[in-house]
């Protein structure tokens, strides 16, 4: 599998210089300056391009191209959104950039409610706790009808817990919670966030799904003909947020998607954590199902706890057998080189590593991308593939 890491741009503490260190040849980035829709100028992406191929490196996969606000809930607007889509994967395809990673997931990207869960080995992992999620969305936020989204049981928990948190503690999980996390699309203080809610207000997972397909249905042609795959990545988490919809969950979601429009540049990228935070997934089966439809790789773990929280477990713990997850992906990269598929390899990054060692007190910090987690889970992943190839499983 192509190693890559995830890059934020020349503004990332982690350099170039780093990801080489790390042993990764490929880089995952995007241009985090216009995440309002607008289509990318090509002379921009040359630009990045230029940067991260003067370090020895490729420009492997883009996550993300941002999907606007107008294109989920269907409005007017959404005819001009989807053509600066398509020209951005225009010039991205001039540039020579195939593999487009982006997601669907309604105003909030990944979440979690802590960004320093200290681990017994010290280090720090990032963490949703359900309890503090429901506290903060039912009696900080006051989100109206919130209440239909929980059983009687979590309400009660929930104001048990805010009781227990400090002012400085509820400060810190509604930062963490709508501030914007690295390379989410928008940030909002509580009035904003309200009203970004409010948006949804008439769409249910029916009407999302709708309007995934509607964008599916305009983008893949173009994708399609310019040689690109796009690939959308999985909800995180996979399960309702604010009483929104989530609709890359699922085995059934990723079906629908695919059939929505049946075409190689209409793909996956599958999460390992994002879709193994949900106890139904079978993600040793999924890779299995899809793999052909795979076009890259999020690589992480995740321990679930009985109360529905979770955090991010070491790469090769936690509930995702991740050894199997990676033969099953090399046995498909052999079945594409037999086909003599051109993209017959399948890039992977680690992804959300602990903060270790030297980068704890670090003030500048992308939560779950510092450099010294993400290289030991990078070189635990390397191992296992290492192994595969050198006992001819694949």
């Amino acid at each position: 599998m192509e190693q890559c890491w995830r890059w934020y741009g020349p503004d990332d503490p982690v350099t170039l210089d780093h990801v080489k260190q790390a042993g990764a040849t490929g880089i995952v980035s995007a241009l985090h300056d216009i995440y309002d829709g607008r289509a990318w100028p090509l002379e921009s992406i040359l630009e990045r391009k230029r940067i991260i191929e003067a370090a020895g490196l490729t420009w492997s996969v883009v996550e993300s191209i941002p999907v606007h606000n107008s294109i989920k809930i269907g409005s007017a607007e959404r005819l001009r959104y989807v053509g600066w889509y398509k020209d951005t994967i225009r010039a991205l395809a001039k540039a020579g950039i195939a593999t487009v990673c982006y997601n669907f997931m309604p105003v909030v990207d990944w979440t979690r409610t802590d960004l320093a869960y200290r681990l017994p080995t010290t280090g720090y992992a990032l963490r949703f706790d359900a309890i503090d999620f429901a506290a903060y969305d039912l009696f900080v936020l006051k989100r109206r009808n919130a209440e239909a989204n929980y059983s009687a049981a979590r309400i009660a928990e929930a104001e048990t817990r805010l009781k227990e948190l400090s002012d400085e503690k509820i400060d810190r999980i509604e930062r963490n919670l709508i501030a914007g996390l690295p390379a989410t699309e928008r940030s909002y203080d509580r009035d904003s966030f309200r009203e970004a809610l409010a948006d949804y207000e008439a769409i249910g997972p029916k009407e999302l799904r709708d309007n995934l397909a509607w964008f599916l249905r305009e983008i893949i042609p173009v994708a399609e003909q310019e040689g690109v795959r796009m690939c959308i990545h999985p909800d995180d988490p996979p399960f309702s947020l604010y009483g929104l919809p989530r609709i890359v969950s699922t085995a059934e979601d990723a079906r629908f998607i695919l059939n929505a429009v049946d075409s190689p540049a209409n793909g996956l990228t599958f999460c390992t954590g994002s879709y193994g935070t949900r106890a139904d997934n079978d993600i040793v089966a999924m890779v299995k199902e899809f793999a052909d439809r795979i076009h890259f790789a999020h690589l992480r773990n995740i321990t679930i706890e009985e109360d529905g929280s979770f955090y991010e477990a070491e790469h090769l713990e936690g509930g995702t057998d991740m050894a199997h997850v990676i033969l099953a992906l090399m046995q498909e990269e052999a079945r594409r080189g037999r086909e003599g598929r051109a993209d017959w390899r399948i890039p992977m990054r680690p992804d959300h590593g602990h903060l270790l060692a030297d980068d704890i007190g670090k003030t500048r910090i992308n939560p779950g991308y510092s450099l010294i987690g993400r290289l030991k889970g990078l070189a635990e992943l390397r191992g296992i593939m290492r192994a595969v190839e050198t006992f001819g499983l694949a």
